[in-house]
């Protein structure tokens, strides 16, 4: 090689290298496609490698404390469906459960049946509203639409059990709206039997796929002590190998009455976490069908007229369930709480969704705070994606599954 070209080489060489030094501040969101409009990642990078990055939520405010306390306590019920939008039933029935404790009342066994049927299609629904985008937005369109298919056969099911499919408002202090319509057990099981079809369609698209194996393995990762440290729970956790399930080690309803694996993952990547969420999917499918077996007849609420509305038909017809309708209707009166506070937990499907209330003996709730399992994975998102390159956010930040809803502060 010539001297001149020689020395042209080596000066570009000098160049590259001063390049890759540079450093560049790039805002990934709100208006990033993966970033679903409610989340903002400001990254600093060098060449194409994230050296420190930060979450910036807020995008999505829904003032869901202050809404609560200026409710009565039924009518909180429905902001609760907006904290995690894909699964609201599972928030519905914390929050229930949470008032419940300080009423000391227990729901009749039928209903806490039903509580946990509607629980376990809505933590299906959640899974599969994960793993489509996440395969999405590393290409693999042909998997959300699948899924899509299959999470209309659980809105189906859902809008017959509370005839709504994602603000579903479907529990009540005390029970539930309505007991099961006729059919329902039949139509679920067909429901789950197509849910599996495609499920499997699933596995065999991505789980040995090389390309979504080397998307997503080793990326993202969050071992088991940082993961508890940073307080995770649910799948992100579990795919760490944390067996830590809320039904399990603190079981409510009746998840002690039925028999269910907690899958767990070892690398806690964004691979282990989409394995995690996938074999859930197949045990709430059983818990499903061992409740649907196992149903018993009775109430669905509790026989309390301080607590439960009458039947619309008694309303109707006689005077006295028509004064008790408005007792427990008409502002300044309603359910009345004995003056206390109470924490309860459920498994949601990102994990611990936790409910705090306080009653200082009024109508209305005189506090209410909700612990979101989304905070704690979105607030770990710069440790997980530092050292990674640009295009391993998309896959980490897809399998966290955050919802934007539960981000309100």
């Amino acid at each position: 090689m010539e001297p001149n070209l020689i020395e042209e080489s080596v000066d570009i060489q000098d160049r590259l290298q001063e390049t890759r030094a540079e450093e560049m501040v790039l805002n990934m969101g709100p208006s990033h496609p993966a970033m679903h409009g409610i989340v903002q990642i400001v990254v600093k990078l060098q060449g194409e490698k994230i050296i420190d990055a930060d979450m910036i939520v807020g995008y999505l405010h829904r003032g869901f404390a202050k809404s609560c306390e200026k409710s009565t306590w039924n009518q909180a019920i429905i902001f609760t469906d907006r904290l995690n939008y894909v699964s609201p039933i599972i928030n519905n029935v914390g929050y229930c459960l949470a008032v419940e404790k300080l009423l000391d009342i227990q729901v009749p066994l039928r209903g806490q049946y039903i509580r946990t049927i509607a629980c376990e299609i809505s933590r299906v629904a959640d899974h599969v509203t994960c793993i489509g985008p996440f395969a999405m937005e590393m290409g693999a369109m042909t998997v959300f639409l699948y899924l899509m298919k299959a999470r209309e056969y659980l809105y189906d099911l859902l809008d017959q059990l509370c005839g709504a499919r994602v603000t579903t408002n479907f529990t009540r202090v005390g029970g539930i709206c309505w007991d099961l319509i006729p059919g329902f057990e039949d139509n679920a099981r067909r429901a789950f039997k197509e849910v599996r079809k495609i499920v499997h369609e699933i596995d065999l698209l991505l789980t040995k796929n090389r390309i979504f194996i080397d998307r997503s393995k080793h990326i993202g990762v969050m071992k088991a002590e940082d993961a508890i440290n940073w307080g995770f729970t649910g799948p992100c956790l579990r795919a760490a190998g944390v067996d830590y399930d809320v039904r399990k080690y603190h079981p409510y309803l009746v998840y002690d009455q039925v028999d269910f694996l907690i899958p767990v993952g070892v690398n806690g990547d964004s691979y282990d976490r989409y394995l995690c969420r996938m074999e859930e999917i197949e045990q709430s499918l059983r818990i499903c069908e061992q409740c649907l077996d196992n149903l018993p007849d009775g109430p669905v609420n509790v026989l309390d007229r301080r607590v439960t509305l009458p039947k619309k038909e008694k309303v109707y017809t006689t005077i006295e369930d028509l004064m008790n309708h408005f007792k427990l209707i008409m502002p300044g009166h309603g359910i009345r709480v004995p003056k206390g506070e109470a924490y309860q937990a459920v498994e949601g499907g990102n994990g611990e969704v936790g409910f705090y209330v306080v009653s200082d003996g009024g109508d209305k709730p005189y506090r209410v705070r909700c612990r979101p399992p989304c905070l704690h994975m979105v607030a770990a998102m710069p440790a997980m994606i530092k050292g990674q390159l640009v295009a391993d956010v998309i896959p980490t930040f897809g399998s966290v599954n955050m919802i934007g809803g539960e981000l309100d502060r």
